[in-house]
C-alpha cells in the first residue's frame, strides 16, 4: 500500500510488436500522427537521456565522465544530451507521443532544455 504522499500516475500504453521489435502505442483516445513525422534521431536521443538520467539517479553511475566511459561517448557530448531528460512535458508530449515536427536539431533543442518550461513550447514549435 503506497503511503499517503505518494502520487501514483498511470499511463495506459500497449506494444505491439512490429518487425519483430515491441513498439510503444499511445492511449486509442490520443490523436497520434503518423510514425514517419518524427525524426528518429531525435526520439532515440530523447530515450537516451532519460535512460542516462535514470542511470545517475538511482546511483548505478556516479558521474557524468564515468557515463561517458561506459557509452564510449565524450563527456562534452553526453552533457549537452541529457539535458533533453529536463524537456517540459507538453514539449515532449507533442514530440514523442503526437509525434510532431520540430523545426530545430537536436543540438538547438538541447540549449532550449535549460529555459524555462513555458518558454521551451514556444521554442520548439514556432
Amino acid at each position: 500500500m503506497p503511503s499517503p504522499n505518494t502520487i501514483r500516475v498511470h499511463v495506459p500504453l500497449t506494444t505491439r510488436k512490429r518487425g519483430g521489435r515491441p513498439r510503444i502505442l499511445p492511449p486509442k483516445d490520443m490523436d497520434a500522427a503518423s510514425p514517419s513525422a518524427q525524426d528518429p534521431r531525435l526520439l532515440r536521443a530523447i530515450g537516451r537521456a532519460w535512460r542516462w538520467r535514470n542511470m545517475l539517479e538511482t546511483g548505478e553511475v556516479a558521474t557524468l565522465t564515468d557515463l561517458a566511459a561506459d557509452e564510449g561517448l565524450s563527456d562534452r557530448y553526453l552533457s549537452r544530451l541529457t539535458r533533453l531528460a529536463w524537456l517540459a512535458p507538453e514539449v515532449l508530449e507533442r514530440l514523442v507521443i503526437r509525434r510532431e515536427p520540430c523545426a530545430i536539431t537536436i543540438y538547438q533543442l538541447c540549449l532550449i532544455a535549460s529555459l524555462p518550461w513555458e518558454e521551451q513550447v514556444e521554442r520548439v514549435f514556432e
